[in-house]
């Protein structure tokens, strides 16, 4: 019974630690950025796009530029979106 309980205890650490994860806004999927709340598909598609088209984001006050989001929206998702640059790849 112990050993159950401390598994579900040590199952549901590492569950709160992926729900709490920063989005980073430069590698996300459409997907990925959807389950991020307050952001739904018509954003999260906005911001592919804008990845897409203009590169990598230097910094979340970027997605000023990205259309339906404004300061206040950006300010509401600091906490949940983070901006890495992409890691490069060693051959």
């Amino acid at each position: 019974m112990k050993k159950l309980i401390g598994s579900l205890l040590l199952a549901g650490c590492f569950y709160a630690g992926a729900v709490c994860a920063a989005v980073n806004i430069n590698t996300a999927t459409q997907s990925e950025l959807e389950s991020v709340r307050g952001i739904g598909p018509s954003k999260a598609k906005a911001i592919v796009d804008y990845r897409e088209k203009g590169g990598s984001f230097k910094s979340l006050d970027d997605l000023d530029n990205v259309k339906g989001f404004g300061k206040a929206a950006i300010d509401k998702l600091r906490g949940e979106l983070t901006v890495e640059a992409e890691k490069s790849r060693k051959p």
